[in-house]
């Protein structure tokens, strides 16, 4: 797909420009992040007592060595080949723990073995159903890391078990127990990782797998490297790859993600924090939920975030979703070089107002060079835990780009695109006339997601309550046919476009 130099309007000059800016940003930020070193003195954790014959119970050593290496003033906690069974564990400061090839970090399969960060967060929380639980905890750490060539295995499945076990025996009620779903809440199942206002932390190299919940949580975090990473989340329910809650100056880079939820999950449960500086590059990614996404909790918001050269695959919603619900601010984006293939939507850019407190914004968003297959049955239809199903009849949805009446969308680039669509939508299905645009639901309270409005009246991009919208070199394919035009434009001002492909046209119903 040949790239189209946009006919120099000012908006597109603007974006570029802060584009330009936020890659010297995060430039700077990796700078910095690679002149902190960690102390190199290796430790051995068999000579605290640690045995990797996946039968001792290792917490106490382990933690052991932890503490006496802090007191020391830093080094390497080494795991020589083994599998170490062990429930939480916290790391202090200037403590990398180094696992080398053949060497597996196991959880317990006791979920009373598990315990939380015992502080909150400073500042104000909205937080209220993500577990501070974790196999690996950290709280207010500097410099520490966790890398090598080894496994941490959370053994999330037989946790997860023991935990429901414990609830319907009495002797360890889940207080938010899932009747519906018939299993344990967030807050009773423990994740992999749990880090909270720690700064200069690098992970590199591993592999990471079955957690009882979230993967990789990180909660305020400054200066962090996630590298070369391969994480494979699929043991139960809510398993993220890796999530992202009010950080800075973060990169993620390389990393190989396959989740049975969110893969790449950016979030903001902080009103006066924001997650900013952030780079998310070269990464695989597979889901039974969103690729990578921003949201749902959205209370500070997302500022200068670059997301690039992202391969996509058998994801069940959407490549991108960028949810602002909760009155944060989400602006200064920039996403670009996205493959997906077989993935259910490709594109969703959400403004609600969830929380109904304050209005959000949501602005500035340059979305360049991205292709995308969507099929016409479910994509994940592999995996063992799928994410949950419409429950309404429906055609193939579209991309969105949505805000309020009271409250648009701003500021949206959307730059040599290719969303290749499966059409054989019927009237007999579902059937939202152009003459009916008025009962799209607005939703405007509804936990976003890229089936929210039900049926819509679009096969390629629906676009409401919206300013400053530009297509540049954007093709919009089927497969099949489809009686829907491939674009709605619904309450949408400054609305621009060159050399778009639609079949089925462009729909503009109280536009400029």
């Amino acid at each position: 797909m040949g790239i189209i130099r946009p006919q120099l309007p000012t908006e597109i000059d603007a974006i570029n420009s802060r584009n330009m800016k936020l890659r010297h940003m995060i430039l700077l930020a990796g700078m910095v992040l690679s002149l902190l070193p960690l102390t190199a003195k290796d430790f051995l954790a068999t000579d605290f007592g640690a045995a990797g014959n996946n039968q001792k119970l290792n917490t106490n050593a382990i933690q052991t060595a932890i503490d006496h290496i802090a007191r020391k003033g830093g080094g390497r906690l080494v795991f020589t080949p083994g599998t170490y069974l062990t429930g939480s564990i916290q790391l202090k400061s200037n403590v990398e723990i180094h696992l080398q090839r053949g060497a597996v970090i196991k959880g317990s399969p006791d979920s009373r073995d598990y315990s939380p960060i015992n502080d909150t967060p400073s500042g104000s929380t909205k937080r209220n159903d993500d577990s501070r639980l974790a196999l690996i905890l950290a709280r207010q750490a500097t410099g520490i890391a966790l890398t090598g060539e080894g496994t941490i295995d959370g053994n999330g499945l037989l946790v997860a078990l023991d935990a429901d076990s414990l609830h319907h025996a009495g002797i360890r009620v889940d207080p938010n127990y899932n009747t519906r779903r018939k299993r344990p809440s967030e807050l009773v199942r423990p994740k992999l990782f749990y880090f909270q206002e720690c700064s200069n932390v690098l992970i590199s190299s591993l592999r990471l797998t079955n957690s009882a919940c979230w993967g990789l949580s990180f909660d305020q975090c400054r200066d962090m490297r996630l590298e070369h990473l391969t994480i494979r989340n699929r043991a139960y329910w809510n398993n993220d790859g890796i999530d992202l809650t009010d950080c800075r100056r973060v990169r993620v880079t390389q990393c190989d993600v396959d989740a049975a939820d969110d893969a790449i999950c950016l979030k903001s449960s902080h009103p006066e924090s924001c997650n900013d500086s952030i780079e998310i590059d070269n990464c695989s990614v597979r889901s039974s939920a969103s690729a990578v996404k921003f949201g749902t909790a959205s209370y500070g918001g997302f500022r200068n975030i670059r997301i690039s050269n992202i391969r996509v695959r058998d994801t069940f919603r959407s490549a991108i979703a960028l949810e602002c619900v909760d009155g944060g601010i989400l602006e200064n984006i920039d996403v670009s070089d996205i493959e997906a293939h077989n993935t259910g939507n490709a594109i969703f850019i959400r403004l609600g107002a969830r929380d109904g407190k304050r209005p959000g914004v949501l602005r500035h968003v340059s979305i360049r060079r991205l292709y995308c297959e969507v099929p016409f049955g479910r994509p994940d239809i592999n995996y063992d835990l799928r994410g949950p199903e419409v429950d309404f009849f429906h055609n193939p949805f579209p991309s969105s780009i949505t805000g309020l009446t009271d409250n648009k969308v701003s500021d949206i680039l959307l730059q040599d695109i290719e969303i290749v669509c499966p059409g054989r939508a019927t009237k007999g299905m579902a059937y939202m006339p152009l003459s009916r645009l008025k009962d799209v639901p607005e939703q405007a309270g509804a936990y976003p997601e890229f089936s929210m409005f039900g049926e819509l009246p679009a096969w390629g991009l629906y676009v409401r309550h919206a300013d400053g919208i530009r297509l540049d070199n954007v093709r919009l394919r089927l497969k099949d046919s489809d009686f829907r035009p491939a674009v709605i434009l619904d309450d949408v001002t400054r609305f621009q476009q060159h050399d778009v492909m639609a079949p089925g046209g462009i729909f503009r119903h109280h536009s400029e």
